[in-house]
Formats: C-alpha cells, sequence, structure tokens
C-alpha cells in the first residue's frame, strides 16, 4: 500500500521543493498551509512566511504538483503557544526563541495530530536536518549536508514518536540545488527572498510589536552598574536583552553592556564586556533525542544559540528534563530564555531552555 504523506507548505522555496521530492518518490502526497495570524495583527501587508501572500504561493505549487492543498487556521494556537509566551518571556527579563516553539507545538504537534486524524504515515516540512534510525533502535537527529543552512538547533524538541513519522527531504541538499530545482521547475517562489527574521515581526522591532499587540506601555526604570550604582533610565525592560551594547541612549566613559535584567526591581544591570563571560547554566524542559538520558555526566559540544559556535563542555544530568552544563571556557552572555542544544559531532544528542 502507499505511504501518506501530510506535507507542510509555507508558501516558501524549501517546503515546495519538499513537496515536490516527496511527490516523485511516489508517497500519496498531500499539502497544508497553516494559517498562523492575520497581516493585520502583526502590522504588514504581505511577504513573510505565513501570510496571506504565502499561503496563495503553497496553493500555486501544490496545483502546479497536482497534490491536494488545505488551509489548517492555527491562528488561536500560535496566538496562544507562540506570540504570547514570546511576550511573556520579554516581560520577565528572558529572551526567547519563538521559531522553537512554533515547531514544536505547531509543526510537530498540532500538524502531528492532524496527520493521524487523516491517517497520514508521515509529516513533512522544508527543513534542513536529517533523521536516521539507528541499530539501537532510536531515531536520530543529525545536521543537514548544507552546514549553512543546517536547522538540527530549532528541532531538538522533536519525540522519538515524532522522529519515526516525520520526513525531512531537503536533509542531503544544499540551498543552491533547492534552488535550481524550483526554477526547473518553474515554481513561483523559486527567486523568493529568504526571511531572516521571526515571521510576526519581520522588522525585527521586538519591543514595537509588543507594545501595540499588547496596548501597553512598560515602566521606565534605572539602568544600574554591577555595584548598584544609577547610570541612566532606561525606556522599559523589554527594550533590551543580554549582551546588547548599541540603543541604550546612555552617554558614559567606557563601552557598558547588558549583562541581567532585574525584573524585580525593573533594573537594567550593565557592565563590561568581560563580566559577560560565564561558564555554567542550567537548562530546563531538556528533551533527549538521539540518546536516552545518561545516568553520569559525559563530554558533547554545546549552542547556546543558534549562530553560536559550538564549544566543549562537560554535561551533567540532573533529572531527566533538567541539566547542567559547565563549557571548558567561558562563553559570551548565555541568556535566559534561550535554547542550548547539545551535540556529538553532526547528533542532536537533546535541548532545553537555558535557566542560569
Amino acid at each position: 500500500m502507499c505511504k501518506k504523506v501530510l506535507v507542510a507548505m509555507s508558501g516558501g522555496v524549501d517546503s515546495s521543493v519538499a513537496a515536490l521530492l516527496v511527490r516523485n518518490a511516489g508517497y500519496e502526497t498531500t499539502s497544508v498551509t497553516m494559517r498562523l495570524y492575520d497581516n493585520h495583527t502583526i502590522g504588514i501587508s504581505s511577504g513573510t512566511c505565513c501570510s496571506l501572500d504565502s499561503i496563495n504561493d503553497a496553493c500555486s505549487v501544490a496545483n502546479k504538483l497536482d497534490i491536494l492543498f488545505t488551509v489548517y487556521d492555527f491562528r488561536a494556537e500560535f496566538e496562544r503557544e507562540v506570540i504570547d509566551k514570546f511576550i511573556d518571556a520579554y516581560e520577565h527579563g528572558l529572551t526567547p526563541n519563538p521559531c522553537i516553539e512554533c515547531n514544536r507545538t505547531l509543526k510537530f504537534d498540532e500538524l502531528y495530530r492532524a496527520g493521524q486524524e487523516l491517517n497520514q504515515d508521515y509529516i513533512a516540512t522544508g527543513h534542513y536536518a536529517i533523521i536516521e534510525h539507528g541499530d539501537d533502535g532510536r531515531y536520530k537527529l543529525k545536521k543537514a549536508a548544507d552546514l549553512s543552512k543546517d536547522q538540527s538547533y530549532v528541532l531538538y524538541t522533536l519525540t522519538q514518536e515524532q522522529l519515526a513519522h516525520t520526513m525531512f527531504p531537503l536533509g542531503l541538499l544544499h540551498k543552491a540545488e533547492t534552488r535550481k530545482i524550483a526554477e526547473d521547475h518553474g515554481f513561483i517562489n523559486a527567486k523568493r527572498r529568504e526571511s531572516q527574521d521571526i515571521c510576526f515581526i519581520p522588522d525585527g522591532n521586538y519591543a514595537a510589536f509588543i507594545e501595540r499587540y499588547t496596548g501597553k506601555r512598560h515602566e521606565p526604570g534605572n539602568f544600574v552598574d554591577m555595584d548598584g550604582n544609577v547610570l541612566g533610565v532606561h525606556k522599559g525592560i523589554i527594550h533590551y536583552t543580554v549582551g546588547q551594547r548599541k540603543g541604550l541612549g546612555l552617554a558614559l566613559k567606557q563601552p557598558m553592556y547588558v549583562q541581567y535584567i532585574d525584573v524585580e526591581n525593573n533594573e537594567v544591570v550593565l557592565g563590561s564586556n568581560e563580566d559577560l563571560f560565564t561558564r555554567e547554566l542550567v537548562a530546563r524542559d531538556f528533551n533527549w533525542v538521539s540518546i536516552a538520558c545518561p545516568d553520569a555526566k559525559f563530554r558533547a559540544k554545546a549552542r547556546i544559540r543558534y549562530k553560536h559556535k559550538e564549544a566543549p563542555a562537560t554535561i551533567i544530568p540532573i533529572n531527566e528534563t533538567e541539566v547542567r552544563i559547565i563549557f571548558d571556557e567561558p562563553q559570551r552572555a548565555i541568556t535566559g530564555g534561550q535554547s542550548v542544544v547539545i551535540y556529538d559531532g553532526d547528533y542532536v544528542l537533546g535541548g532545553g531552555i537555558i535557566c542560569l
């Protein structure tokens, strides 16, 4: 019997080519676009992932491929699980990664559940990553062939059940190959520019979005140094994140950087660049991917941001969902709310949310 695959199509070139490859591999292919927000909600007219224009582009490609196309309305879920959590994190002095939360709750929870209801054998997306089935019976998540586009970092929340029923058709391709395939097949989005920002904040101004979306202003407070001396007045804690130097609006004798946000006292604490370097962190909500939770500490490499270079560290499991990580060398601006992902070579061992 022909296996059934539900392909998530965002309207971009990657998911479009993923749908083509799934269809050409002989699977019974159905495509779906998730409607996550209204354009007016995020203050744009068009152009981002999951916007109305993107839905139209996805429909165009699906028609060209002669595969069934549908739209799932996940606006309420996206608002609750992604936007509201994003805002709450900033209001509590954290710096979240909403793309990871979107992958976890929408693409690989809601969409996976929808696929099961439709009796689909797999879901497929346009992510650049590789899934392998190991000799030990465990599914493993691996970096993509194109390391410049590798997205394994944002996929660490995948469970074994989800990995068993997920396809990443682009895992062995380089981006240039993906674009050429799209151009050769005349896809409307073949030359579409890639979005570099969070989809619901295309201009990158997080604070402006939060204030516009919530309709409230965040109270000013004091900038203070590491000794508590007042240096000036800030615009509200949502405007700042750890490691930030530009945009402070202060005339200082030397460069100073945000060290942490003191939410209780509504203060932004500044210090030197050297003060930003630390060796340890604790991660919560940890998900073990390519291995089960070890019962002893071990060595691996860890990445504390999407573009961060992995660094050698000792990994100490506290329990199934909490991990302490001690780096060999101090790392700059370890930030609460971001994700830490640990690797053994190309394999994702697991990841969690940094809580320091």
